[in-house]
């Protein structure tokens, strides 16, 4: 994977490189989970080795950080997979009325906040996992308070979309940290 004209290493081997890119073919819900797993993946792989480090604000006044990311994508979840498509009546993740903000607000360098984050994110990854292998097809719809209608296609979609875009923000910030690059 190394080039004369790249920029600098990955932090992660090839292997594990190579191993969070989805399947090439196969059936479009397939390819949509397996695309949607990658992009958590990245982020997993972006958060690793880190702990109270995952707290790290990217610079002055900006509230973002990696672990503020994985609260927030927690609560995205949620809200598209068990809210939006499942029609669960449950509280919204790391937010408040009051504080809106508190997934980044409250993401703070504490053993117990970074655990409860990282737990609360893989019970709605696996709740969403569950959800979609279960789901009769992808036409699927659920109702979302803002959208309307939605059909879990294009909630995949949007998630494709939302990791993407966090993961961008979590490439810089895992540099801002230590320096890591690449992935």
């Amino acid at each position: 994977m190394t080039s004369p004209s790249r920029r600098a290493e990955f932090f992660v081997d090839e292997a594990q490189y190579l191993s969070l890119y989805p399947r090439t073919t196969g059936d479009e819900r397939r390819m949509l989970a397996d695309f949607l797993a990658a992009q958590r993946a990245t982020l997993v792989t972006k958060c690793s080795g880190l702990e109270k480090e995952l707290a790290r604000r990217s610079v002055e006044p900006s509230t973002l950080s990696l672990l503020g990311l994985v609260r927030h994508l927690a609560g995205v979840e949620r809200r598209w997979f068990r809210q939006a498509l499942a029609g669960q009546d449950v509280p919204r993740l790391f937010f408040t009325e009051e504080n809106p903000d508190e997934d980044f607000d409250g993401a703070v360098a504490d053993a117990a906040v970074v655990a409860e984050a990282w737990e609360a994110w893989r019970a709605e990854v696996a709740f969403a996992e569950r959800y979609v292998e279960e789901a009769p097809d992808l036409d699927v719809e659920g109702q979302n308070p803002w959208l309307g209608t939605v059909s879990l296609r294009w909630v995949l979609i949007h998630m494709i979309e939302e990791y993407a875009r966090h993961n961008g923000h979590a490439d810089l910030l895992r540099e801002r940290i230590d320096g890591a690059k690449g992935l």
